[in-house]
């Protein structure tokens, strides 16, 4: 059933939209000329991730989530790590391309199409095996390795045989997959779509036409301020529901929607931020008005949590700078600096790889910062501002 435009209630939503929009403008003006902006939007980028993942039911501690992005996990991640890190990534992809590039057609294909076709939250990989031939073999394809007489000939047969069968399989593979994806649109993720396994997606779901009508709404509401705009489009976005593995793609896309409008510039909305701080029966009401109405009060929340870890993190580098004072030119804290504001937590590790230095270092330069250490454990520490 198509997605229907709603009558909006004016006098019920011109107020808290012009309230909320307020504030996020406000916040980002402060982003835009704030020392601390670079560091603010990498942290925002970190909180709504986690957010993201709250809003469904799971929980994703910070630490961990920081540590895996800089390759430095203590333990297996977790599958709900997985997808935390891929909204962390898609937020940064989003920030980093033009305004236009998200709601585009290259860049709605890249941030839908990973998900249409690769699975609820990864990509399709391939099995490399080195072998004659290969980058990883390191071996032209006109040389033979010389059996030194402890088999390393017979197991570069072995390899090239390996090589052989699954190069054989692969084309077995294409031929079958050919006739069913002949004139199928492979924008997003048509090609992978034949080959689905039913007990993960619906057959009968076509993302790519769910993903038209919500365009096509989405065309319907020009002519509206901003917010309400993103408002009307993270709802119809609920109601079509164009992805079945990737639901929580909605806010992102609106938040780029708010982008696209000039609405924020240097910032990307934390809109899965502010939305934990709406009720459940709020943001899930039958009544439309009043889902409206939670989603720019989500917004305003998210704007309002924003301004105040913006003054915190200004306060904590004014502190911090003090300390510079009387230091040799060639110090490393100022650089420490930089990185604990741009990260909601550092370890050694992270500033050893960093900074370049040791241990004993990055140990001595979080006691001259006078740093909070958040984890209370003895191994495996992190430190972080106030």
């Amino acid at each position: 059933m198509p997605y229907v435009l709603p009558d909006l209630s004016l006098d019920q939503l011109i107020g808290p939209a012009m309230r909320a929009t307020e504030v996020l403008v406000r916040l980002d003006e402060r982003v835009a000329r704030s020392p601390v902006g670079a560091g603010f939007v990498a942290r925002s980028h970190f909180a709504d991730a986690v957010s993201a993942l709250w809003l469904e039911g799971e929980l994703v501690h910070v630490e961990d989530l920081v540590l895996h992005d800089a390759h430095m996990d203590q333990r297996a991640p977790t599958h709900e790590l997985t997808r935390a890190h891929e909204i962390l990534r898609l937020r940064r992809q989003v920030l980093a391309n033009k305004p236009d590039w998200a709601l585009g057609r290259d860049g709605l294909a890249a941030l839908c199409g990973r998900f249409a076709a690769a699975g609820p939250m990864g990509s399709e990989t391939q099995l490399q095996v080195p072998g004659k031939g290969s980058a990883a073999g390191g071996q032209d394809d006109e040389q033979e390795p010389e059996d030194d007489g402890l088999g390393s000939g017979s197991l570069s047969a072995e390899l090239a045989a390996l090589d052989a069968a699954l190069g054989r399989a692969n084309a077995v593979l294409d031929a079958a997959r050919a006739p069913a994806t002949a004139g199928r649109d492979t924008t997003l993720g048509g090609e992978a779509a034949a080959t689905r396994n039913p007990l993960l997606y619906d057959g009968d779901w076509d993302e790519q036409e769910r993903l038209g009508e919500w365009k096509t709404a989405l065309a319907k509401l020009d002519g509206l301020p901003a917010l309400l705009r993103a408002a009307v489009a993270f709802d119809a976005w609920n109601a079509i529901a164009p992805l079945q593995h990737a639901p929580w793609l909605g806010r992102l896309l609106v938040a780029a929607l708010l982008r696209q409008a000039g609405t924020t510039t240097a910032q990307l909305a934390a809109l899965y931020l502010g939305a934990r701080a709406i009720g459940r029966e709020r943001r899930q009401s039958r009544d439309r008005t009043t889902r409206l109405i939670a989603f720019v009060d989500s917004v305003h929340e998210s704007a309002v949590a924003g301004i105040k870890e913006h003054d915190r993190l200004m306060l904590a580098r004014v502190q911090m700078e003090r300390r510079l004072k009387g230091r040799r030119s060639t110090s490393k804290l100022p650089q420490l600096i930089d990185l604990v504001l741009s990260r909601p937590l550092v370890s050694s590790g992270m500033i050893e790889k960093e900074l370049g230095v040791t241990t004993a270092g990055a140990l001595n330069l979080i006691g001259e910062l006078d740093l909070r250490e958040f984890t209370g454990r003895g191994r495996y520490r992190a430190w972080g501002v106030m």
